[in-house]
């Protein structure tokens, strides 16, 4: 496994305009991409459409269509990833609503474990709904719950990626659940 360095200089090749950098890359950070594709696919209903592989793939096609992304580093990658995966689910979630014209709510839990569990899947509209209330009053705290909601990133990887200390990002983490959980218990 190359170091997160090597991982850094590929990604930033790949944003200079270097296409064989991308094809390099690709097969060094699928394993983390499937890893972060799982935990979203293990919070979906379990006869989903879309698996973890399939994620990915929607993943590649928007990240090889996007413009001149200017990579950071590892982190930054991962946590775009992790946002797209986001935005792909959420989107799929939407388009299966308008169809059925509705749908039952049911409320998410926030735990810190993150644990998978057999209880029904989050909605993921109603969550999405409420990140977008959050960042529109805190995007700091918003970019928090998306990284380690979704993403899997440790306080320490989060705090990295946001550039802010640890207690930082604890904090806006216990802050963020709260103010989520009041939000979507309103709806």
């Amino acid at each position: 496994m190359p170091s997160a360095g090597e991982i850094t200089q590929l990604l930033q090749s790949w944003s200079a305009g270097n296409s064989q950098a991308l094809g390099k890359l690709t097969p060094i950070v699928y394993n983390e991409l499937h890893r972060i594709a799982q935990r979203y696919m293990a919070q979906e209903r379990p006869n989903h459409t879309l698996q973890a592989t399939a994620l990915i793939g929607e993943v590649y096609v928007r990240l090889v269509d996007c413009d001149r992304v200017t990579w950071q580093d590892r982190n930054h990658f991962f946590a775009v990833c992790a946002r797209l995966m986001r935005r792909i689910l959420t989107d799929f979630a939407r388009s299966r609503r308008y169809t059925k014209r509705g749908g039952d709510f049911r409320p998410i839990r926030f735990d810190e474990n993150l644990y998978v569990s057999g209880q029904p899947a989050p909605d993921l509209v109603a969550l999405d709904d409420a990140l977008i209330g959050l960042a529109e009053f805190d995007k700091r705290k918003s970019d928090v719950v998306e990284l380690r909601f979704f993403g899997g990133l440790s306080i320490k990887e989060a705090a990295v990626v946001l550039g802010v200390s640890d207690e930082t990002v604890k904090r806006d983490w216990r802050l963020a659940k709260l103010w989520l959980l009041r939000e979507m218990k309103a709806e």
